[in-house]
C-alpha cells in the first residue's frame, strides 16, 4: 500500500467517512473561529489565502453541508464530537443544528478556457459567472439531498425581499424548478465552451444569454430538520480560484463583491496569485482599485502572524492528532499495534561517542590556552554550567552539551574583557562588567555547535518535526512520510520500527533535500540560490565561538522602511520573495521590533533549516539590506 503520509488525503479520499476519520478541525478553529470579523464571513466576499498544503481544500471540504450533516447526525463518535465543536466555534452550527449550507466548487476544470473565447470581456465574464452560479445551485441541492434525509421537493429557496421579479429568472422558489433552470443554463454554457469551434455571439444559446443571477436573488434555503423547518444561509466556495486567468479572476472578484449578494462566497486561493505587497500582508495593500479590505471584502490568511509560540503549540496538537490517525492507515505498523506516532520517534538525547568526547575535551583545553584563560576562571565557568544543569527543564544537558556550553562561555568571557585595562595591582583574571550567565540560549548554541562540528543530531522528536513543518499540514505529512518509510522498512525486517535520533536526522535531511530539489514554481532557481546564501550566512554567524545569537540565526532582517519601498516597486527581487513566501521557502514576519527598530524578517522555513543544519527556534536573525538580497539572486543560482 502507498505510504498514506506521502499523498494528499483531501485529493485522494473519496469516501466521506474515511475523510472524517483523518481530518483535523484546527484550521477551522485557527482561521475562522478566531477571525476578528467572524460574524461577517458568511455575508461578505472572502479571500481565503494560503500556501500549498496549508489546509484550504481540507477546510472547504469539511464545511460542505453533506459532511456537516453527517457529523451532527453521528455524535456517538468522539472524532465527530470534536469536529462538531469546531464547526460551532466557527459559526457553522448552532445548538446542534447547521446554520450554513456550504458547497465547494473546484475551479481547476474548464473555467479558464472561457477566457480564450473570441468574445468581448463582458461576454466571457458573464458566461463564466453564469456557469459558476448554475453549478453552485446544483451543488447546493446535491449537498442538501446527499444523506437521503430529504428529497428535492423538500427544499425551498427564499429570495431577497426586493428580488421577486428576479426570482422568476432563476426558476422560482421550488427546488425542482430552480434545479431545472440551473441545468438548462449549465448545458447551454458548456456547449459554448466545449465545442470544437465557438459559435458567433448571436448564436449563443438563449439559455446562456438570458439573465441568470441566483447569487443575487437567493437569501436563504429552507429545509426540514428533525420535523421542523430550518433556515440555512448558503455559502459558495470557489476552490483553487488562482487557476483562473488574472484578468478573469479580477472580473469575477468584482462581480462577487456586489452588495446585492446576501449569501456567503469564499474564494480559496494560493498566494502566488496575489501581488508581493499582499503576500507580505502590507497594511496599506488592497486587492483592486476601488475595493477596500474589511469594507468590501475580508481576508482569511492561512499563515500565522500573531502569537507565533502559541501557533506552534496549536499546530503540534493538530499534527499529533493527524499523525496518529494516518498511522492507522499503515498496515505494517497497525498490525504491530503502534497507535501513537510520537512513540516511534525517540526523544532520548543523543550522545557523542567516548572518542568524540575525548576530542571535545582536548579542543576545549586548546581553546582555553588560546584565549589565555586561567584555570580558576574556567572552573568558575564550569560552576555556572553545573548550576544551570541542576534547574534545567531539558533532558538534553549531558556531558557533551556541558563541555560545549563551557566553550561558548569561555569565548564570551574573552570577548567581554578584551578591551578592559587591568588596574595597577590587579591580576589579569578580570571580572567582566556584564556577568556571564549559563542559560537555555547557551545550551541551544552548544547543541548547534555539536551538530555542525561532530554530527550530533539536532532535529529529532515529534516537536521538532512539527516545528519544521511551519504550521503547514501537507509539509508535515511529507516530512513525516520520510520517517514512516524508514519505520516500515524496519518493521518488515522484524526490527523495532522506532527511530533513534540519528535515523530521524538522516530521514528528515533526505526528505528536506528532496522537497527543495523538487521546487518548480516560477523563479524557483533564484529562490533556491537565495535560500542557500541566506542559510550560509546564518550558519556563519551561528557558529561564531561565543554564539552571540544563542540558538543561532535562521532569518534575515530588513528594515521595514526598505521592505515597504521594495514591495511597492517593480523590482525582480519583490517577485522572487513573493514566490518564496507563496511556496513555503521563506516566511515573512512584518513589524518585528528589536533594537529600537522595526524589521521585516525573512525566516528560512523548516526544509531549508533541516538541509543546512540550522536551528528551528525563532528570533535569531542577520541584519541585511535590500541591495544585499538583490545581489544574492544574481547569476545562475550556483554557489
Amino acid at each position: 500500500m502507498t505510504n498514506p503520509f506521502l499523498r494528499r488525503a483531501t485529493e485522494y479520499i473519496r469516501d466521506d467517512s474515511a475523510f472524517l476519520a483523518i481530518v483535523s478541525p484546527e484550521p477551522l478553529r485557527t482561521f475562522v473561529a478566531r477571525h476578528p470579523k467572524r460574524d461577517a464571513l458568511f455575508d461578505m466576499p472572502v479571500r481565503v489565502i494560503g500556501t500549498p498544503g496549508s489546509g484550504k481544500t481540507m477546510m472547504a471540504t469539511l464545511i460542505e453541508f453533506r459532511l456537516v450533516e453527517a457529523i451532527l447526525r453521528d455524535q456517538a463518535s468522539e472524532s465527530n464530537r470534536v469536529l462538531a465543536s469546531a464547526l460551532a466555534a466557527a459559526g457553522l452550527v448552532d445548538d446542534g443544528k447547521p446554520v450554513v449550507a456550504a458547497v465547494r466548487l473546484p475551479m481547476e476544470s474548464e473555467y479558464r478556457d472561457f477566457w480564450e473565447l473570441p468574445y468581448d470581456v463582458g461576454v466571457r465574464t458573464k458566461l463564466v459567472l453564469s456557469l459558476i452560479q448554475a453549478r453552485a445551485v446544483l451543488g447546493l441541492i446535491r449537498n442538501l439531498t446527499a444523506n437521503k434525509r430529504r428529497n428535492v421537493d423538500g427544499i425551498q429557496f427564499v429570495a431577497r425581499d426586493d428580488a421577486d421579479a428576479q426570482l422568476v429568472q432563476v426558476g422560482g422558489s421550488s427546488a425542482l424548478s430552480v434545479r431545472q433552470r440551473a441545468r438548462e443554463v449549465e448545458r447551454a454554457i458548456y456547449s459554448v465552451g466545449a465545442g470544437l469551434l465557438p459559435p458567433p455571439v448571436e448564436a449563443i444559446p438563449e439559455a446562456a444569454r438570458d439573465p441568470y443571477q441566483p447569487l443575487e436573488v437567493i437569501r436563504e434555503v429552507l429545509i426540514n430538520w428533525e420535523g421542523a423547518p430550518l433556515s440555512l444561509k448558503p455559502l459558495i466556495i470557489l476552490d483553487d480560484a488562482h487557476t483562473l486567468h488574472p484578468d478573469q479572476f479580477e472580473a469575477l472578484f468584482r462581480a462577487l463583491t456586489k452588495r446585492e449578494i446576501r449569501i456567503g462566497r469564499w474564494m480559496m486561493m494560493r498566494m502566488d496569485a496575489l501581488s508581493p505587497s499582499t503576500v507580505f500582508q502590507s497594511s496599506e495593500d488592497e486587492a483592486l482599485p476601488g475595493l477596500k479590505r474589511d469594507r468590501d471584502y475580508l481576508d482569511i490568511v492561512m499563515q500565522t502572524q500573531g502569537q507565533r509560540s502559541g501557533d506552534r503549540r496549536q499546530f503540534r496538537r493538530m499534527a499529533t492528532d493527524m499523525a496518529d490517525k494516518y498511522l492507522k492507515l499503515v498496515p505494517s505498523l497497525r498490525e504491530r499495534n503502534y497507535t501513537q506516532f510520537s512513540s516511534l520517534l525517540s526523544s532520548e538525547p543523543p550522545r557523542l561517542s567516548d572518542g568524540q568526547l575525548q576530542e571535545l575535551r582536548r579542543s576545549l583545553d586548546s581553546e582555553q590556552r588560546r584565549l589565555k584563560i586561567s584555570p580558576q576562571r574556567r572552573r568558575a565557568v564550569e560552576e555556572l554550567v553545573e548550576e544551570y544543569v541542576k534547574g534545567a527543564k531539558s533532558r538534553d544537558i549531558e556531558t557533551d552539551v556541558q563541555l560545549a556550553m563551557t566553550r561558548i562561555l569561555l569565548n564570551r568571557y574573552a570577548v567581554r574583557v578584551a578591551n578592559m585595562t587591568p588596574a595597577l595591582f590587579e591580576t589579569e583574571d578580570l571580572e567582566p562588567k556584564t556577568p556571564l550567565k549559563a542559560d537555555a540560549g547557551v545550551a541551544d548554541g552548544a547543541r548547534l555547535f555539536l551538530h555542525q562540528k561532530h554530527g550530533r543530531p539536532l532535529h529529532y522528536g515529534l516537536d521538532d518535526l512539527c516545528d519544521a513543518s511551519n504550521e503547514n499540514a501537507e509539509l508535515f505529512l511529507q516530512l513525516a512520510g520520510g520517517l514512516v518509510a524508514r519505520m516500515e522498512t524496519r518493521a518488515i525486517r522484524n526490527q523495532d520500527p522506532a527511530l533513534a535520533p540519528p535515523l530521524q536526522q538522516q530521514a528528515l535531511n533526505a526528505k528536506a533535500v528532496e522537497i527543495i530539489d523538487a521546487w518548480s514554481f516560477p523563479f524557483a532557481r533564484k529562490v533556491r540560490a537565495l535560500t542557500d546564501r541566506l542559510a550560509l550566512q546564518c550558519k556563519q554567524i551561528s557558529m561564531q565561538p561565543n554564539a552571540p545569537l544563542g540558538a543561532g540565526a535562521n532569518a534575515f532582517g530588513v528594515l521595514e522602511q526598505e521592505m515597504a519601498g521594495l514591495l511597492n516597486g517593480e523590482n525582480e527581487l519583490a517577485l522572487v520573495l513573493k514566490y518564496a513566501v507563496a511556496y513555503g521557502a521563506i516566511s515573512a514576519v512584518r513589524d518585528y521590533g528589536q533594537g529600537g527598530k522595526n524589521w521585516c524578517l525573512l525566516e528560512l522555513t523548516g526544509p531549508v533549516c533541516l538541509r543546512h543544519g540550522l536551528t528551528l527556534k525563532r528570533g535569531g536573525f542577520v541584519e541585511s539590506r535590500v541591495d544585499e538580497l538583490s545581489a544574492m539572486i544574481e547569476g545562475d543560482g550556483a554557489l
